[in-house]
């Protein structure tokens, strides 16, 4: 079963890898990165782990047994107990419910560990794969919104009943 690791320095040859490898497959769905992304790709991974590392974001990557990174989930925007979510997992590891799994894991994260209480998210409604994700985890649809110019929708998840039942399950 693939592994949830918060992002470090040297997951960057990995993540380099799975944003080149599904650089189509994404811009399918949720808007691309763009060339800037991948020419300043080691100049990126060095700013998300210092706002990681100041409590402005938390990054995370799914990885696999032999290191091959499988999807990304991350906690951006953390701020007043809240923070906003976006995640992309792989085409070859689509619909194996490691996003639904992922998820869950990061909320109980956000939840936990960073002291979080709500995340936020968005998607685009011809996402049905990433819609379905957000249903599974408990969040719950908003408002309609425009993501690059495609129609999508605002998604909330309150995490203190999550907290609450991990305390006890701890206890």
């Amino acid at each position: 079963m693939p592994e949830l690791q918060r992002l470090r320095p040297d997951h960057a040859p990995a993540l380099l890898a799975f944003e080149r490898e599904n650089r189509a497959y994404f811009a399918a769905t949720i808007p691309d990165r763009g060339d800037d992304y991948f020419a300043h790709f080691d100049a990126r991974h060095a700013a998300l782990l210092a706002a990681q590392e100041a409590g402005l974001d938390h990054f995370h990557v799914l990885v696999d047994g032999d290191g091959a990174v499988l999807g990304r989930v991350n906690l951006v925007e953390v701020r007043d107990g809240s923070a906003e979510l976006g995640y992309r997992i792989a085409e070859k590891a689509s619909g194996r419910g490691l996003a639904t799994a992922a998820v869950l894991r990061t909320c109980a994260l956000a939840a936990t560990t960073y002291g979080l209480t709500a995340l936020r998210a968005v998607t685009t409604l011809d996402n049905a794969g990433s819609r379905a994700v957000l249903d599974r985890t408990g969040f719950i649809p908003g408002d309609g919104i425009l993501l690059d110019g495609r129609p999508g929708m605002r998604y909330a998840r309150d995490l203190t009943e999550l907290r609450d039942d991990l305390r006890r399950s701890a206890a």
